[in-house]
C-alpha cells in the first residue's frame, strides 16, 4: 500500500481510476469497513484502485482542542488496518485551520479532481467538508454529475441495536464492555507501545511484567485484563497470553499516576525497549487495594488463573 504525505505529494497520474473514500478512519472499525467494502466493489467495476482520504490530526484537535477525542489508533496502526483491509493507497491530508477554511467547491475541484483525479467518491450518511462544513452529501453528489465523477452514500451501520462510530467504542472501553467494543471494531482493541523500565515491583513478588509505554491516550478503564502481547520488533511473533494490570498500584502507591503492566503467562524473557501490542480479550475485575502483599499475591495468582479460563474460553478467538 501506498502512502501520499498530503494531496501535493501526488504526482499525475500515481493513482489508476481511483475510487475514493474520505473519513477519519480512526479504529478503523465496522462502519469504516463498510465504506472499505463499497470502494472496493466500485474500483473492481472501473479497473481502478482503492484510495483513502483521510486526515491528520483529528479535526476536532484543530478545530475545538478542548473537545477533541483519544484516539484509538495511531496514524501507524491506522495504516495497518487499511492496508489488512486491501487499501491501495492513502492519503493522508494534514488538516489545518487553513484546509479547514477552504470552500466546499474548492475541497471537490482542488483535491478530489485536480489532484487525485476521482472517478468515484464513497462517503458514510453523514459527511460535510469544506469551510463550516458546508458541503454535505447531496452537494457532493450533484458537483459529482457536474465534475465526471461517481458518489456512493453508506448508510449507517449497526451493532446491537446502535451506530459503529468511534466515539461509541470510545464509551464501551471506558465503561469496560469489551466484547461489545470488540463487535463494533470487528475485532478485539489493542495498541502499541514500548516496554519501558518501571518499579520492578512484579519481579520482587515472583510476577515479573512489562511496564508498557502506549503510543496513544488510554481509553480503557482501568481494572484487570486477560489480555495478549505480541513482540512487534520481532518478525512474525505470535500473540503470547497475558493477565494486565491497568492502574495506579494503590497497594504501594497513594494517588499515583495510571500504568498498564502485563505479565505474561509461562514465559520469562527481556522486553525491555520492545515496542509491542497489547490486545485487551476480557475484564476480570477492578483494581482494588490489599492490607498486606501477600494479600496481592494471592489476588494476583487467582487473576492469572482467571485469565487462562478466559484466553482458553471459544469467546477470546
Amino acid at each position: 500500500m501506498r502512502t501520499y504525505d498530503g494531496h501535493r505529494t501526488v504526482t499525475p497520474g500515481a493513482l489508476r481510476a481511483p475510487v475514493v473514500a474520505i473519513g477519519n478512519f480512526d479504529g478503523v472499525h465496522r462502519g469504516h469497513r463498510a465504506l472499505l467494502d463499497a470502494a472496493r466493489a466500485r474500483a473492481a467495476e472501473l479497473g481502478g484502485e482503492v484510495v483513502v482520504l483521510t486526515f491528520e490530526p483529528h479535526p476536532t484537535t484543530v478545530l475545538a482542542p478542548h473537545l477533541a477525542p483519544p484516539m484509538l489508533t495511531t496514524r501507524a496502526r491506522k495504516l495497518e488496518l487499511l492496508a489488512a483491509a486491501g487499501v491501495d493507497a492513502v492519503v493522508v491530508e494534514p488538516f489545518t485551520h487553513a484546509f479547514a477554511a477552504r470552500p466546499a467547491a474548492a475541497f471537490v475541484d482542488d483535491l478530489l479532481v485536480g489532484a487525485l483525479g476521482a472517478r468515484h467518491v464513497v462517503v458514510g450518511w453523514d459527511f460535510t467538508y469544506g469551510q463550516g462544513r458546508g458541503g454535505t452529501t447531496s452537494t457532493l453528489e450533484a458537483h459529482g454529475a457536474r465534475a465526471g465523477f461517481g458518489v456512493t452514500i453508506v448508510d449507517k451501520v449497526t451493532v446491537d441495536d446502535g451506530v459503529a462510530s468511534s466515539t461509541r467504542v470510545r464509551g464501551l472501553l471506558r465503561g469496560g464492555d469489551l466484547d461489545a467494543a470488540a463487535r463494533v471494531l470487528g475485532r478485539r482493541y489493542d495498541l502499541d507501545g514500548v516496554v519501558v523500565q518501571g518499579a520492578q515491583r512484579g519481579r520482587t513478588i515472583g510476577v515479573p511484567t512489562a511496564n508498557v509505554a502506549p503510543d496513544v491516550e488510554l481509553v480503557v478503564a482501568p481494572g484487570i485484563y486477560a489480555c495478549t502481547l505480541q513482540p512487534l520488533d520481532v518478525p512474525g511473533a505470535a500473540p503470547l497470553p497475558a493477565v494486565a494490570s491497568l492502574g495506579t498500584n494503590p497497594t504501594f502507591v497513594e494517588r499515583g499516576r495510571l500504568v498498564l503492566e502485563v505479565h505474561v503467562l509461562d514465559w520469562d524473557g527481556d522486553l525491555y525497549g520492545q515496542r509491542v501490542r497489547v490486545a485487551f480479550v476480557a475484564r476480570l475485575r477492578d483494581e482494588a487495594r490489599y492490607d498486606s502483599v501477600d494479600a496481592l499475591i494471592a489476588q494476583i495468582h487467582r487473576d492469572i488463573a482467571d485469565a487462562r479460563a478466559a484466553l482458553a474460553s471459544p469467546a477470546a478467538g
